[in-house]
């Protein structure tokens, strides 16, 4: 089931779900918005190989935005730093994003219970179009766990993504063996 949206606000009072900033006015009937943080970033080589440690180059989104363009992956990151100890959260793009032809995320919409950073966002886009740290970008939608957990995200000495940030951060694939 997902959370309606005064299950997330006992949540969150009770501290299994915490979002930094936390705005009233971006709860939704059963989501939370977020929002396009300051840092895009694109990886340096064009190939990219899924066996390497593919390396990124971060930039600042200008105060008069950024213009996304077809073919190429950015990287972006929410506004928002989240946590998540005892639901699913999921992350899905805004229909205002999508009817602006902006994907927000290849593969990666499902976090993990015990996921505490901001969201790496894998942006594409069907055209040109600018874009503005700040904007809505997508929202957050918590799902109820059955049975216990064994290990949270956090807790997972060969989690990849833990490391607090507010910039981007790439693919580390390259950690698996294979």
């Amino acid at each position: 089931m997902i959370l309606s949206d005064k299950r997330i606000l006992e949540e969150i009072e009770k501290g299994t779900i915490i979002i930094e900033p936390f705005k009233p006015e971006c709860l939704g009937t059963n989501s939370y918005d977020v929002h396009l943080g300051k840092y895009l970033a694109t990886y340096t080589d064009r190939v990219l190989d899924a066996r390497a440690h593919n390396k990124i180059e971060n930039f600042e989104i200008p105060k008069d935005g950024f213009v996304l363009q077809p073919g190429t992956l950015y990287l972006g990151v929410t506004l928002e730093y989240t946590e998540t100890h005892a639901h699913v959260p999921f992350l899905e793009g805004k229909s205002s994003t999508g009817r602006l032809g902006i994907d927000i995320h290849a593969t990666a919409g499902k976090g993990d219970v015990g996921f505490c950073n901001t969201w790496t966002l894998e942006v594409s886009c069907q055209q040109p179009v600018r874009i503005y740290a700040g904007m809505p970008i997508g929202q957050l939608i918590y799902f109820g766990v059955d049975g216990e957990i064994e290990t949270m995200y956090n807790t997972k000495g060969d989690a990849k993504y833990n490391n607090k940030t507010t910039k981007p951060v790439e693919s580390m694939m390259w950690k698996n063996e294979f």
